[in-house]
């Protein structure tokens, strides 16, 4: 009998009933260090008291009232991303998929709107992840993502992550854009190196292309940086935003230049729900905090020092894992073991991860992890490595 909740996730048979800071109480009292942090969500923790305030302050007045008039607190919001980014204007999602949708559809709007309306195609990377929605699916185009969900959406070209021949090969007459995220999450933590977003960006100028960049997982201080793009010293022409954005409440966005978003008139996209005035309340109170270049630096300290202490405990633990990589507190843990095997073992440690491909283990702490917590984090994790290598050892 199917349960009644659909059964699309393999799920860790725990249920965590509160969260403080860094941690995440079970039901049964068990207090366990999260270094998942909702898949990068949770960018200030759990129960952040400023967000706390933003949310129940908000709720005590208005909730909703749809995009059919004016939202003070999405104005506000808006005018914060605008202040601290490139883009000129800002659309409000409830998720990094929408945010996806709108990507896509503003690309292609663009180009129609420009009078080619055959230049709908576009290029993605092996090893992406951007969304589960019909145009995510096809954008990341692995058999995981879309077998069984045939017909895809057309219009996607796909290439090898650092393939910089295949690349070249693949724009033609009809190209519209390329979708890059500047770090992959869900494909295993690979960083793309500076100076090849930078010669994306050159590119894209060169052959009249868009770019377009999904920092769903990468942005929002999640590298050191507000956004990832920014280390390479560029800028995109859209880029996809959310997670981090709402710690912990559901909200996304898009970002664009002013010429890439003209073709977005009135009536050619919406929502009910995004940008609606509890999100964006929350999401102000989020970027003034992740948007301070002090909070920033205190970001960079602290990954600094996760990393050193994580670079320790591959090399006391050789037959678990081979190595670290990753930017920022956006971390992964190459694994020798299966990389569901060390989260298994982290759930004994009392220590939760997230998996990913190319069998790492991902790590993506709140930013406000502090540096107690990060020497807890790793007396954990060797304990979880310190349980396989039991495991595995001849009885």
């Amino acid at each position: 009998m199917i349960p009644s909740v659909l059964p699309t996730y393999s799920r860790a048979n725990l249920h965590f009933v509160k969260g403080e800071g860094s941690w995440l109480i079970e039901a049964d009292g068990r207090r366990f260090l999260d270094l998942g942090a909702g898949i990068a969500v949770n960018a200030l923790g759990h129960a952040h008291p400023a967000l706390v305030k933003a949310l129940t302050d908000q709720a005590q007045n208005l909730w909703h009232v749809s995009n059919l008039y004016e939202i003070p607190q999405q104005q506000a919001l808006a005018d914060k991303l605008v202040d601290a980014t490139f883009a000129d204007t800002v659309f409000f999602t409830n998720s990094g998929t929408e945010s996806c949708e709108l990507a896509v559809k503003m690309v292609r709007k663009y180009w129609y709107e420009k009078g080619q309306p055959e230049k709908t195609e576009i290029i993605a990377f092996d090893g992406s992840f951007h969304g589960r929605s019909s145009a995510g699916i096809a954008a990341a185009g692995s058999e995981k993502m879309t077998k069984g969900f045939g017909p895809l959406l057309p219009g996607f070209a796909h290439v090898g992550w650092g393939d910089h021949e295949a690349l070249q090969a693949a724009i033609n007459e009809n190209t519209a854009a390329i979708l890059i995220e500047p770090v992959q999450g869900e494909g295993g933590i690979r960083p793309l190196p500076d100076q090849c977003l930078k010669g994306l960006r050159e590119l894209c100028n060169t052959k009249g292309i868009l770019l377009v960049l999904d920092e769903v997982q990468c942005g929002v201080g999640r590298t050191g940086r507000l956004f990832a793009h920014e280390w390479a010293g560029i800028t995109p022409d859209i880029m996809m935003v959310a997670k981090g954005i709402g710690g912990g409440f559901p909200l996304g966005a898009v970002l664009a230049t002013e010429d890439a978003a003209s073709g977005m008139t009135a009536g050619t996209h919406g929502s009910t729900y995004g940008g609606n005035p509890l999100a964006c309340a929350v999401g102000c109170a989020v970027m003034d905090h992740v948007a301070d270049p002090e909070f920033l630096d205190g970001v960079n300290a602290r990954a600094g020092l996760l990393r050193q202490k994580l670079e320790g405990l591959v090399a006391a633990h050789p037959d678990i894992f081979e190595g670290v990589r990753g930017s920022g507190l956006m971390l992964g843990l190459k694994c020798k073991a299966t990389n569901m095997d060390v989260v298994n073992a982290g759930y004994s440690a009392e220590v939760i991860t997230v998996p990913a491909a190319d069998n790492i283990v991902r790590l993506l702490p709140p930013l406000t992890i502090t540096e107690d917590d990060i020497s807890e984090a790793i007396t954990r994790l060797d304990a979880a490595a310190t349980i396989l290598e039991s495991n595995s050892k001849p009885t």
